[in-house]
């Protein structure tokens, strides 16, 4: 995710029933017409009162509002903290992303180690900057020892962002490169807020619509959560899984891991990765790591496939095989290559295969209807293609015209087939955040530990931003999250908060989904959050769509 770009402060656009805990409640903002309210703990303490979230220090003032959308869904907002007089803006001394990239959630390079911070430091106060040094910590997870990881050089300290920015520019114009940064989003648990939470739960017990997930007209084009749930005539929804944005990375849109909808698998999953596994009757939704196992069959011999509906060569957030560089294991926000790579095509990925050196074979019912000395094609509906690209093109000598290659798309879990049939959605997502009812965060083995790089850490895990989670409470209901930031109105989360409010809010099995400037909540035809992009909402890979 990338440094913070604020929003104004945003009179909050939903107002239903009120169940107080901590305080009173705060100010009601302009209704949204919605079903009627309710009176629903979304999860609860012994006395049967809703449980506080696990979300700054111990009493805040914390209200909930919770509402039926359709039978089986409910919708809770929950508003906790305040402001807090102790939160500051200042400027961060930071070795920006690439200029050249179009990713707004690239993360900054703004840690080092102390002597370096601290020499930056001194070199800043010899030029007339009151400069200071502050130590980041990395919170102990599941396989991350708690400890320091650098040390960040700010300067300032401001009582808004326009006077920030006025600072930020002084710097600049002594060649000095900083952003502006509100001291709410480092991520510190004592600061008191405010957070504004959605939770959307479907009880398969009284749900009788269709939970699924949706890609627009196909997977290389991105639209907005809204345009998504519009088009499905969808009663709410949330955005889905992360995806390509750089086209360096890939086609844009594309899943970046696994991807299965209404049972067709159109995305190899990042191996060893977790997946959230839906069903369209909201029943037996669970949090899964999937591997990769899809086969082409040519000449009789099974050959692996390296992937399915994606760029060749291009794995973004890799988690491939033995071939890619600079890994086979799960890497977020980075793309690994493959020179040689066999990878299959349906219709659903675009108005055409990927165009390049190689070769191609298009299927139709796994019979060979043409063969091509270079890659890129228009598949008609039925139709399927076959691309290989460097040595692997070998693979595809002397077929013909005629010849049979079943082309099988797979996922597995636990070593054993993933069963897909139709209605089946798999959206990706990482890290894991909640497993069996305890915090249990895998932030290395989900790859968001960049070696010898400390500032992907502090800018993605460590630090607040929008977030949108998924997983299933122990009464078997499905939960969807989403969480505003990027404002000083809406904190946000960093992920070991993340996982502490889907345990509080009673989550047994719970992932991240995609999130930042891709965080969006839809109710009834209206966007309900407040997405964080300056642009307003972001277009997406994907959305999981509760429809009536």
């Amino acid at each position: 995710m990338s440094a913070p770009s604020p929003v104004p402060a945003r009179v909050r656009r939903f107002s239903i029933a009120l169940v107080g805990l901590a305080a009173a409640a705060t100010t009601a903002a302009p209704p949204v017409a919605l079903a009627a309210p309710d009176q629903v703990a979304s999860s609860a303490s012994p006395s049967g009162s809703p449980q506080p979230l696990d979300l700054g220090p111990a009493g805040l003032p914390e209200s909930r509002r919770t509402t039926t959308l359709q039978p089986g869904v409910t919708l809770t907002r929950i508003d906790r903290g305040e402001a807090d007089p102790s939160l500051f803006w200042t400027n961060e001394i930071a070795i920006p992303a690439t200029t050249t990239s179009p990713d707004p959630d690239a993360p900054p390079r703004s840690l080092s180690d102390h002597d370096s911070a601290q020499a930056e430091a001194d070199r800043l106060q010899s030029e007339g900057f009151t400069a200071r040094v502050e130590a980041v910590r990395q919170p102990e997870t599941a396989d991350v020892p708690a400890g320091t990881l650098g040390y960040r050089v700010r300067v300032g300290n401001y009582p808004n962002q326009a006077a920030a920015d006025a600072g930020k520019e002084r710097l600049a114009r002594a060649g000095e490169t900083a952003s502006s940064v509100y001291t709410g989003w480092d991520g510190d648990s004592s600061d008191r807020g405010p957070w504004h939470v959605d939770v959307l739960r479907i009880d398969p017990k009284t749900f009788t619509g269709r939970l699924d997930g949706s890609f627009g007209p196909d997977l290389y084009r991105r639209e907005t959560t809204s345009q998504l749930a519009q088009a499905a005539g969808a009663t709410a929804g949330v955005n889905a899984g992360f995806f390509v944005l750089d086209p360096a990375s890939g086609a844009p849109g594309d899943p970046a891991g696994a991807g299965v909808y209404d049972g067709r698998v159109l995305s190899e999953s990042t191996n060893g990765r977790p997946a959230l596994v839906l069903h369209d009757n909201a029943r037996g939704s669970a949090v899964r790591r999937l591997t990769w196992a899809g086969v082409a069959t040519i000449g009789g011999r099974a050959t692996r496939l390296d992937g399915i509906d994606r760029v060749p060569g291009l794995v973004r957030n890799c988690g491939g095989d033995a071939t890619d560089s600079p890994t086979d294991l799960p890497l977020h926000d980075l793309t690994c290559t493959d020179g040689s790579e066999l990878v299959a095509f349906t219709p659903d990925y675009g108005q055409g295969t990927p165009s390049g050196d190689g070769r191609e074979v298009v299927l139709e019912h796994g019979v060979v209807t043409a063969v091509h000395e270079s890659r890129g094609t228009t598949l008609a509906p039925g139709q399927t293609s076959l691309q290989a690209t460097g040595d692997d093109t070998a693979l595809l000598d002397g077929v013909q015209v005629g010849d049979e290659i079943p082309v099988r798309a797979r996922l597995e879990a636990g070593g054993s087939p993933l069963a897909t049939p139709r209605g089946t959605t798999v959206s990706n997502g990482g890290p894991q955040l909640v497993r069996d009812g305890r915090v249990d965060i895998t932030q290395r083995r989900d790859g968001f530990v960049h070696p010898g790089d400390p500032s992907f850490a502090y800018g993605w895990f460590v630090k607040r931003n929008p977030r949108t989670l998924a997983g299933v409470d122990a009464q078997g209901r499905t939960v969807l999250v989403t969480v505003d930031g990027r404002s000083t109105q809406d904190l946000g989360l960093s992920i070991p908060e993340a996982a502490d409010v889907a345990r509080s809010l009673g989550v047994v099995d719970a992932i991240n989904l995609d999130g930042g400037g891709s965080t969006t909540m839809v109710a009834d035809g209206q966007v309900i959050n407040h997405p964080s992009d300056a642009t307003g909402e972001r277009p997406v890979g994907d959305a999981l769509l509760i429809q009536p």
